[in-house]
């Protein structure tokens, strides 16, 4: 869930990452969604991967770690029905509003990560470990969006499963 390390590689990508959107960020704020009040605290250590504007936190930034469920809210927005695929977990964002990313590219791409696929009613369609390389996040990406069922891609964190970030299928 954390590292102390401050560095955050970022990809160059055809396929943006989509952080938490600000107005869930704001219910978030509010309770979490496993109902629950944030608890916002000082980050000592910095480190910490912020999904409200994909970046690692600073040493003295207030933040909070909230429960998320990034399938279920996709679902309720499309009508999907993701039934045990439903999953929520632990996510550090600011405790206050920030101006989210400052880029269009993929953060986090520098430890191994699970690009798990999802089809348009929620269910997994499979996924593929990335293993560090930020070239292989591009290929993984690309691999999954040729399959034309999948609708969105959860790039998620080995160590503890977390959710990092959504990306989705460019419709026009």
């Amino acid at each position: 869930m954390r590292t102390t390390t401050t560095t955050t590689t970022t990809t160059t990508t055809t396929y943006p990452a989509r952080p938490i959107a600000p107005a869930v960020l704001k219910e978030l704020r509010e309770r979490d969604d496993a109902g629950r009040a944030m608890r916002p605290f000082a980050d000592t250590e910095g480190g910490a991967p912020l999904r409200c504007c994909l970046r690692r936190s600073e040493p003295g930034e207030r933040i909070a770690l909230v429960s998320y469920a990034p399938l279920r809210r996709w679902a309720s927005r499309t009508g999907a029905t993701p039934g045990a695929y439903d999953e929520q977990g632990p996510v550090f964002i600011h405790a206050e509003d920030c101006p989210g990313p400052d880029g269009g590219g993929l953060p986090f791409t520098n430890a191994h990560r699970t690009v798990r696929r999802y089809s348009a009613d929620g269910r997994i369609l499979g996924g593929r470990l990335v293993e560090g390389d930020p070239a292989a996040f591009e290929t993984a990406l690309a691999e999954a969006f040729d399959d034309p069922a999948v609708a969105l891609v959860h790039v998620r964190a080995v160590e503890y499963g977390c959710f990092l970030y959504e990306v989705r299928r460019d419709r026009p």
